[in-house]
């Protein structure tokens, strides 16, 4: 899986990052992009499971009424900055 296409918009990325960027290679350009969205993905799996771990430990809000999600966040705000 050597062969790429690019979108012209994302060759030019490419290329600037290379000339005037800290890479020296398309390839480290190409490595640097996917390490960021291995990353990006973790965080997002990390952030998921918190989530689902909350809501099975009983700790979430449950609004039956936009205007009491309002009024939480108001309450929330107010005793923060108080």
């Amino acid at each position: 899986m050597s062969d790429i296409q690019l979108t012209e918009e994302d060759r030019a990325f490419v290329e600037e990052r290379v000339g005037n960027g800290p890479y020296k290679t398309a390839n480290d350009v190409v490595h640097a992009g996917l390490q960021s969205l291995q990353h990006a993905e973790a965080e997002l799996k990390r952030l998921i499971q918190e989530g689902e771990d909350d809501i099975a430990a009983g700790r979430f809000y449950d609004f039956s009424e936009s205007d009491d999600l309002a009024e939480f966040i108001i309450a929330r705000s107010k005793t923060r900055h108080a």
